[in-house]
C-alpha cells in the first residue's frame, strides 16, 4: 500500500465550534454575547449584534489611551478567548482539534473585512514578511528593476528598498508636499519599465490615505504592480481590494484588527498569484506527501512525491504558525465586521477633527493633512519627548511620543471627552 501523509485541505467556510466555546466564558461582557445567532448558510459564522460606540465595556482601558496605532488594546472577548487556548495547551500539550477550522474562519472573515476571496489570503507573521514575500516572489532582489515608494511607507519597508537599491535596484523615493505624497509625483515616478509601486495606505508618520485606486489605475495602465501595507488601515479605513484593483496588501493583525503578535494577512490578487513564485519551500505549501520507502508503501520512481497546492497561502506559508493569535482574531474580526468599520470611522471623525481644530492653536504644526478621515493625527514640537513624556504620563494619557513630534490615534473606547482631557493637558 502506500503511504500518504495528509496536509491541511480545509475549506475556508469553516465551523464556528472552538469561537462558541470560548465565547461562553465571557459571563462579564453578557451585552456583547446577547445574540450571536446562528451559521449563515453559506458556512460562514454570524455576526455578533452589539455595536455600540464608544466600546468601554468589552476593553479594559486603564487611564486615557489614545496610542491605537502604536498597540491596539486586546478587548476582554480575545483575551478570554486566547485563555480557553491556553487551557487546551496546559491540559494535553495540543491545540483544539478545530485549530484549522478556526484558522479558516479567521482567514475567511478577514478576507470579507477588506471584500477579498478566501483563497487569496495567506497567512504571514508578520507585515514585513508578506512585504518580503511579494518583493521575493516577484524576484526583484539582485535586479535592476525600478521600484517607486514614498517616505511615508513604513521604516522598515524603506530599510527593505534602501538594501535593494545597494544591489542594483533603481529605486525612486517620492517626498511629501504639504503634509501629502503628490499623486503627480507618483506619476511622473512611474516610468515605463517600473515593476512595483509600494505604499502605505495609511502612514504610520501622519495618517495620510492615498487614493489607491487612482494609484493602481495609473500604474497598471503602466504595466507596474501595486504593493500596500494596510496594518493601519484594515479594521480602521474600509478598504475595498477587489474594487481598488490593488495587486498586493499585508497586514499584521495587533494594531486595527485587535489581535495579537505574530499573525497577519497577506493577500495576492488571484490573477497575479502567477507572478508570484515561491521564494521559501515548507510543508504548508503542500496538499499531501506520499512515500515509497517505508515498509508496506506501494513502489515509486522516487522515494517521495509531493503535490504542491495552488492557492495564495501554497505560495507563501512554510511551517508552523502561531494558533493563540487565532481565537483573539476571530472575536475581534466578529467584532469589526458587526460594527462596521465605516461606522467606527464616522464614531472616530468628530474627534480627529477636533485635534485637527485645537492643537494647531495651542502652537503644535500639524503633520496631518486637513480634513483626513484615518484614525491617525501628527503634530511637530520641537523636543516633544522630553517636554511632555512626564506631563501626560502624570496625567495618565497615553500617546505616541517622538522626538520632535507626537502621534495621537483614538479607537472604538475613546470618546469626546478622552480628546479634551489631552488637549487640556497639552494646553
Amino acid at each position: 500500500m502506500k503511504q500518504k501523509y495528509k496536509f491541511n485541505t480545509i475549506s475556508h467556510s469553516a465551523t464556528r465550534r472552538k469561537l462558541i466555546s470560548c465565547l461562553g466564558m465571557l459571563p462579564f461582557a453578557p451585552g456583547m454575547l446577547s445574540s450571536l445567532g446562528e451559521s449563515q448558510q453559506n458556512g460562514e459564522p454570524a455576526l455578533q449584534a452589539d455595536n455600540t460606540l464608544p466600546a468601554k465595556n468589552i476593553f479594559n482601558i486603564k487611564g486615557t489611551y489614545l496610542n491605537a496605532a502604536y498597540t491596539h488594546p486586546m478587548s476582554i472577548g480575545s483575551a478570554e478567548a486566547i485563555k480557553n487556548y491556553l487551557d487546551l495547551r496546559l491540559a494535553n500539550g495540543k491545540a483544539a482539534d478545530t485549530i484549522d477550522d478556526d484558522r479558516n474562519t479567521a482567514r475567511t472573515l478577514f478576507a470579507r473585512l477588506i471584500n477579498a476571496d478566501a483563497d487569496e489570503i495567506s497567512w504571514v507573521p508578520s507585515t514585513m514578511a508578506g512585504e518580503n514575500a511579494v518583493v521575493n516572489g516577484l524576484g526583484l532582489p539582485g535586479t535592476k528593476a525600478r521600484i517607486v515608494t514614498d517616505a511615508y511607507h513604513f521604516d522598515g519597508s524603506l530599510y527593505l528598498y534602501n538594501e535593494l537599491a545597494k544591489q542594483g535596484a533603481d529605486v525612486k523615493l517620492i517626498i511629501p508636499k504639504n503634509n501629502s505624497i503628490d499623486m503627480a509625483d507618483i506619476e511622473a515616478a512611474v516610468t515605463p519599465g517600473t515593476k512595483l509601486v509600494a505604499i502605505s495606505l495609511v502612514s504610520m508618520i501622519n495618517g495620510f490615505q492615498h487614493d489607491i485606486k487612482a494609484i493602481c489605475d495609473m500604474a497598471h495602465a503602466k504595466g507596474a504592480l501595486v504593493y500596500a501595507d494596510i496594518i493601519q488601515a484594515a479594521g480602521a479605513v474600509p478598504i475595498d481590494v477587489h474594487a481598488w484593483g490593488v495587486d498586493f496588501c499585508a497586514c499584521a493583525t495587533y494594531k486595527w484588527l485587535m489581535g495579537d503578535f505574530g499573525a497577519g494577512f497577506l493577500y495576492v490578487r488571484k490573477d497575479k498569484l502567477p507572478l508570484l513564485k515561491r521564494s521559501q519551500f515548507g510543508y504548508r505549501q503542500l496538499k499531501d506527501m506520499q512515500s515509497h520507502l517505508w515498509p508496506f508503501d506501494a513502489p515509486g520512481n522516487t522515494p517521495f512525491e509531493f503535490t504542491q497546492g495552488d492557492k495564495t497561502r501554497h505560495h507563501v506559508e512554510v511551517g508552523t504558525l502561531g494558533n493563540a493569535a487565532v481565537p483573539a482574531l476571530n472575536f475581534s474580526l466578529h467584532y469589526l465586521l458587526n460594527t462596521g468599520v465605516d461606522k467606527i470611522q464616522q464614531y472616530r471623525q468628530p474627534m480627529v477633527d477636533k485635534l485637527q481644530r485645537d492643537l494647531p492653536k495651542l502652537g503644535y504644526q500639524p503633520m496631518t493633512p486637513r480634513g483626513s478621515t484615518s484614525p491617525i493625527v501628527s503634530f511637530a514640537m520641537q523636543g516633544a519627548e522630553k517636554k511632555l513624556a512626564k506631563k501626560l504620563a502624570n496625567a495618565g494619557i497615553n500617546i505616541q511620543l517622538y522626538e520632535n513630534r507626537f502621534r495621537i490615534s483614538p479607537s472604538v473606547y475613546n470618546d469626546m471627552a478622552d480628546i479634551e482631557r489631552l488637549v487640556n493637558v497639552l494646553g
